[in-house]
């Protein structure tokens, strides 16, 4: 990748940032709980193999994926360590998961059956975790009101079938960052439900070795739910409203550079429907990032990027490949200077609340076209640019 690409816009992850996350989790959950960490979704925009490659050198247990492609992703860029699929994976591609033993998600009796024929039918064992439906309304065997015997019975029933092996249980939860009453008490009558159902496998005489359902959230608020393992997602990559008070720090840093200035007279329309008109004798730097790249159009003329010198507003609509910025106070500015769109001096929290939407969904939607540099010890240790 040549550095005339860097110049455009790139992210980096910051890997020495990862890990420190990882290691104020381990500090909090202890010796004798194991972790997961959650790099679907291109560990959420951040770059799964690369983080999956530092989670393993630095002693994680298990990872957990959306899919088979995301898994086998994994494998091929020479991940060893235990994954969980967490979505849905086709009967036909038991052959495929034990291949690459990879662990996959049981969420229903009639699926457990279908993957249980396949891997009899391949003459191979697929590890599998059972999860349990507590109140997430999505994936899992029901269990709650009326539906609890008949769900234990079909979990029990699932984990005796032929060519499965059933290491491990868990459930999700549905408001477990949320600090609202409520939704503490119903991230409390999940937990309960969770337990009763291990309760009631145990009385039929099966247990598992890996109970998990601690997420960002729950690592955070509940210590009494780290089971056998946690799970965090968002927490692992330093954002959310929990990182501050976690001592997180945030591992993505989306930026970009100054490609042009100019002067514009007062009364100069910006950009897209002239949302934005000059008052006064403005400089302003074109930016060659636009929605495109994953910075949504809804933050125009709603935030500043950062310089080295100080905030610079966005003016007028955010373009596909451009935003421009006033730079009117900010004389020492000059084409070439980078400027920041998230990281640490401005947390994508803060773009998020903008957006009236979550973290997740910026780093997520950071383009394949925009490089990515991986940072150790203040240095790049890898480029990737999805484009080639």
């Amino acid at each position: 990748m040549e550095d005339t690409v860097l110049r455009r816009t790139w992210a980096e992850s910051d890997l020495d940032a990862l890990a420190h996350n990882y290691r104020q989790a381990r500090r909090r959950i202890g010796p004798g709980v194991r972790y997961l960490g959650v790099v679907k979704a291109d560990a959420y925009g951040h770059g799964a193999v690369q983080v999956a490659r530092k989670l393993e050198s630095l002693g994680a247990d298990y990872l957990a994926v959306s899919s088979l492609d995301e898994a086998r992703e994994l494998r091929h860029g020479g991940i060893r360590m235990p994954i969980l699929i967490l979505g849905h994976t086709p009967p036909e591609m038991v052959r495929e998961l034990i291949r690459y033993n990879i662990t996959q998600t049981v969420s229903a009796l009639a699926k457990a059956e279908a993957y249980s024929e396949a891997a009899v039918a391949c003459r191979g064992t697929l590890r599998v975790h059972i999860k349990v439906d507590t109140g997430m309304s999505r994936l899992g065997f029901l269990v709650r009101d009326g539906h609890f015997e008949g769900g234990v019975e079909a979990i029990a029933r699932s984990c005796a079938l032929p060519g499965l092996n059933a290491e491990g249980i868990f459930t999700h939860f549905a408001a477990s960052d949320d600090d609202d009453p409520a939704d503490a008490d119903y991230t409390r009558e999940q937990f309960d439900l969770f337990m009763r159902v291990l309760e009631a496998l145990s009385a039929l005489g099966r247990t598992f070795p890996l109970r998990h359902c601690a997420n960002s959230g729950a690592l955070a608020r509940y210590p009494e739910m780290y089971l056998d393992m946690v799970r965090p997602g968002i927490a692992l990559y330093g954002v959310g409203d929990d990182a501050p008070a976690l001592d997180l720090r945030p591992v993505m840093t989306l930026r970009s550079c100054v490609s042009t200035i100019k002067v514009f007279d007062p009364g100069t329309d910006i950009s897209y429907g002239r949302t934005y008109h000059t008052a006064e004798k403005t400089r302003v730097g074109v930016l060659p990032i636009g929605y495109a790249d994953g910075l949504f159009r809804g933050l125009s003329n709603r935030i500043s990027v950062v310089t080295d010198s100080g905030p610079a507003p966005i003016l007028g609509r955010i373009c596909m490949d451009m935003t421009m910025v006033d730079l009117s106070a900010l004389p020492e500015v000059h084409v070439g200077d980078e400027v920041e769109l998230f990281g640490r001096r401005q947390r994508v929290d803060l773009l998020a609340g903008v957006l009236g939407t979550i973290p997740y969904e910026l780093t997520c939607a950071v383009s394949k076209r925009v490089p990515r540099l991986y940072l150790e010890q203040g240095r790049v240790a890898e480029r990737s640019l999805r484009l080639l």
